[in-house]
Order: C-alpha cells, then sequence, then structure tokens
C-alpha cells in the first residue's frame, strides 16, 4: 500500500512538473516568435521609409517603427521580469531577413511591403489571439489581449494600403 501511495505522489509530482515545463516552453516560445515579429515589422518599416515612393507607405512604415519598437519594449520588460530570453539581434535578423529579401526584390516595392504588411499581421494576430485565449503566464496573456486591437488597427490600415497600391493580399 505505502509502494502505491508513494508511486501514485511520484506520478503526480512528474506530471506538474512536465506541465510547468511545456507551460514554460510556451512561455518562451510566444517571447521568441513575438520579439522575432516585431524586429520584423521594425526592419520593414525602416527599409520602407527609405526604399518607398508612395506618402501612405512612408507614414504607415513610420507607424509600424513607433508601435513595434514600443510593443517590442514591453515585451522584453515582461520577459526579462519572467526569466525569459527574448531572440538574440542576430536570430531576430535572420527571421526577419526573408521578408527584407522579398521586399528588395520586388517590382514595385511599395505593392510588396503593403501585401507583406498584410500578411506579417494575419500571422502576428493569430500568434497573439492564441496566447490571448491560451497563455499560461497572466502577463504575457495581458500583453497579447492589450497589443491585439492595435494589431488589428494595422492589419486594417495594411489591407487599405495593399488595395491601393494594387495588391491582392487586401483580398484574400
Amino acid at each position: 500500500m505505502a509502494h502505491t501511495v508513494r508511486t501514485i505522489t511520484l506520478a503526480a509530482v512528474f506530471s506538474l512538473a512536465c506541465h510547468g515545463a511545456f507551460a514554460a516552453q510556451s512561455n518562451d516560445d510566444f517571447v521568441e516568435d513575438a520579439s522575432a515579429k516585431g524586429v520584423a515589422e521594425v526592419e520593414a518599416g525602416k527599409l520602407a521609409q527609405e526604399k518607398g515612393t508612395a506618402a501612405d507607405v512612408k507614414s504607415f512604415a513610420e507607424m509600424m517603427v513607433t508601435d513595434h519598437t514600443a510593443a517590442n519594449e514591453k515585451l522584453k520588460s515582461i520577459a526579462a521580469s519572467k526569466k525569459l530570453e527574448v531572440s538574440s539581434n542576430q536570430q531576430l535578423m535572420d527571421k526577419a531577413k526573408a521578408m527584407i529579401l522579398e521586399l528588395r526584390s520586388a517590382k514595385s516595392f511599395d505593392q510588396a511591403y503593403a501585401n507583406n504588411q498584410v500578411k506579417a499581421h494575419e500571422a502576428t494576430i493569430a500568434l497573439f489571439e492564441d496566447e490571448a485565449a491560451n497563455g499560461k503566464d497572466a502577463d504575457l496573456k495581458a500583453f497579447a489581449t492589450e497589443t491585439l486591437p492595435k494589431l488589428k488597427a494595422h492589419l486594417t490600415k495594411a489591407k487599405a494600403l495593399a488595395e491601393a497600391h494594387g495588391g491582392d493580399a487586401a483580398k484574400q
């Protein structure tokens, strides 16, 4: 009987420890993905301010740099308080390179940037909605919930921008 109780107790402790490990991994994944997407937005926005030709594209890009820099700083602060690490600059830049290279090689930079912003914001919104609904850490969940309205506003503006510049991402 004592052996059975000990086995059940060990199983329960192991189960709780595994759950905590999975929750921590989930928090790490969210912080890494959200920070990578945020840095990609900032870098693409800087590139759009430099390479874009239309005033509305440059204005949107400026808003992306400002808003995503602020969100990145807030996420970085939350992550530090949780002893979670955001990706290193090199890791973040590696993730952002594909998006930036796609923009550099496009026939119409403004159109490519607008299309990319629709796709990028749809992916980011899905990530943040999942964290807001299913996140295990209260602070990260609150951050995701608080950031979602701004991301959705960005998506609405990105769709209008894509439509104005002949992009096809807004129609999907």
